[in-house]
């Protein structure tokens, strides 16, 4: 019987489910924001959230733009595998960490799809208050905050879901 404290791996049903869904989703909202938002434009949907379509040619903030694309497609491979590595060799954390690492494998790998074929990110949500702009970003910054958030969580909280679950022996 398989350990309920240990997260399903990557290739696992759920995992890929995830991984899956966090893709067409980021996929499918970049596509529409690309056909039908203007770039450069704001529409206003909440005091705090608006549509504003524009291309990221780096990472958050368009940190490490000057680098170039291949250059951080590079990087986000090699960080997209370091975590499949730790998630696959992950001993605890049960399903809520296989969520965390899905989401993170999905945010890199829909980002990753944006670079390869543009060139750069298509970000399309802008956080703002009132007239203060905080960042414009996409569903997959979104699950790369997530992710990592909710691993946090899991393996930080005391609990059942936790990684500091204590043992039969009262071991921490």
């Amino acid at each position: 019987m398989p350990d309920p404290r240990r997260p399903d791996g990557p290739l696992s049903r759920l995992g890929l489910s995830v991984i899956a869904a966090m893709l067409i989703v980021d996929q499918a909202t970049k596509f529409i924001a690309e056909a039908d938002l203007p770039f450069g434009v704001t529409i206003d949907l909440l005091p705090f959230l608006s549509l504003h379509r524009v291309h990221n040619p780096g990472i958050a903030f368009s940190f490490l733009a000057d680098y170039g694309v291949w250059a951080l497609v590079g990087l986000t491979l090699a960080i997209t595998v370091v975590v499949t590595v730790f998630w696959s060799q992950a001993m605890d954390g049960g399903k809520w960490a296989t969520v965390g690492y899905g989401l993170i494998i999905g945010g890199a790998v829909g980002n990753l799809i944006d670079r390869i074929v543009h060139g750069h990110v298509i970000d399309f949500l802008l956080l703002h208050f009132g007239d203060w702009t905080l960042f414009v970003f996409n569903l997959a910054d979104a699950a790369l905050t997530v992710g990592p958030a909710l691993l946090l969580v899991v393996y930080l909280w005391p609990g059942p879901r936790g990684g500091r679950e204590k043992s039969d022996t009262g071991d921490a």
